[in-house]
């Protein structure tokens, strides 16, 4: 009987905080605050009280929902990554693997320098390296940034975060091989499994870009058929141990490619994806350990974490920018923009304790801090950058119009004056300037 009081009550308090947290967000987004910060912040206080402690096992519901709506994003942004773009400008993918690596080698060093033990000093490392893609794209969208900053950080995003899910089958593989001597679990944990996942979401976006080409009569068809193709996806990734983050951010890319993308799809899924994402950064914050947050080793980890995600990037921006095709101060603010780390990071730890990787839950618990952190500041602070780059709403962009609802699942085709796809010819135009 407890059980099921317990059961109904977090089924009557889930949807309330999600309508708190969304009210709230639009209240203080009218004064300058992202909406992103707003939902953690009532998720962390939800959770506080209780409200929403049932979503808190990872094996539940709550978790899979939480990777259907980051695989959404993922989508979305895998359809903005021009790898066209790549072929001309090969510093910006040089660029993100360099930066990806130079940031696991400096939390790997730091985590042990703070006397974190092997077993999950590697796994934390590799799970930081991600950026937060939801965050990032909901700034920017929410923002209707467009520019060479904008898609340097979504472009380099997206490389951290494939890196981040490569480095930690590694970590993952090392780990079965070592303590357990498990050769199968070590295989399904490896890149073995980063390359399956890949050919999955290319597999559906070979067969969607056959069967969605043509007219629709509106923005809403194309986007349930996506929404549902991601929903099947997801399920099919999460059955068969795969990477459904990786597989969505490989289909919405070679969609891109094959050109087969919708262009008056909706912005953000409509009405469902930002239903689902207000939901991610409220399931966020309600997963947030207050018992992690007393732990002084926990913030310790919190500093080392945000230190080496701001200066890493930064230093490594600003050092490659002229090469890259940039100045140095677009340089700075890209790697400003992109401390953002939290929702994916939180899926990639959950998703490998539920796969039984040992050391999952203490790298979780150790990473409560950052987690925090990093989802409550680090979207203000990659607002402010995209503003000083001047590519935000309010920032003096020539041209911001605060217009409509069409979509930036295809690049072009973006509420701001110039799509993604415009945005990627402009940053291609300032970098021959530059």
């Amino acid at each position: 009987m407890n059980m099921l009081s317990q059961g109904w009550g977090a089924l009557v308090a889930w949807p309330a905080v999600l309508w708190l947290a969304w009210w709230l967000g639009e209240r203080w987004h009218a004064r300058g605050l992202p909406r992103v910060s707003t939902y953690v912040a009532v998720g962390l206080v939800g959770g506080a009280l209780g409200g929403v402690a049932s979503l808190r096992v990872p094996h539940e519901g709550g978790a899979l929902l939480a990777q259907l709506a980051l695989a959404l994003v993922l989508f979305e942004l895998g359809c903005r990554i021009h790898l066209g773009w790549f072929r001309r400008n090969p510093w910006v993918p040089a660029l993100g693997v360099l930066q990806s690596l130079a940031l696991f080698a400096a939390l790997y060093r730091g985590l042990a320098a703070l006397g974190v033990t092997e077993p999950w000093r590697a796994l934390l490392a590799a799970a930081a390296v991600a950026a937060s893609p939801a965050a990032l794209l909901r700034v920017a969208n929410d923002a209707r940034a467009a520019g060479q900053v904008t898609e340097r950080m979504l472009h380099l995003a997206a490389i951290q975060s494939v890196l981040a899910v490569l480095l930690l089958k590694l970590a993952s593989a090392y780990w079965f091989l070592s303590a357990e001597g498990d050769w199968g679990q070590a295989l399904l944990s490896s890149l073995y499994a980063g390359l399956l996942s890949v050919a999955l979401g290319v597999a559906l976006a070979v067969v969607l870009s056959a069967l969605m080409r043509g007219a629709y009569p509106s923005s809403a068809v194309p986007t349930v058929g996506y929404a549902l193709a991601l929903v099947w996806l997801t399920v099919v990734a999460d059955a068969l141990r795969l990477s459904p983050l990786l597989a969505a951010l490989s289909f919405g890319v070679l969609l891109r490619e094959r050109l087969a993308w919708v262009a008056n799809a909706q912005r953000d899924f409509g009405t469902l994806g930002l239903t689902l994402g207000v939901f991610l950064f409220v399931y966020v914050g309600a997963r947030t350990s207050w018992s992690a947050l007393a732990d002084g080793a926990v913030w310790a980890v919190a500093a080392l974490i945000v230190a080496a995600r701001l200066v890493v990037p930064v230093a490594l921006n600003a050092a490659l920018a002229v090469p890259s095709g940039t100045t140095v101060r677009k340089g700075v603010l890209t790697g400003v923009a992109l401390l953002p780390m939290s929702a994916m990071t939180l899926v990639l730890l959950e998703r490998s304790a539920a796969l039984g990787l040992g050391p999952a839950p203490q790298a979780l618990w150790h990473a409560s801090a950052a987690l925090l952190l990093l989802e409550l500041a680090g979207p203000v602070l990659t607002l402010w950058a995209l503003r000083a780059a001047r590519e935000a709403d309010g920032s003096g962009r020539r041209g911001a119009s605060s217009g409509g609802e069409r979509s930036a699942l295809a690049a072009g085709s973006s509420p701001a004056p110039a799509g993604p796809r415009e945005a990627i010819r402009s940053a291609d135009d300032h970098t021959a300037r530059a």
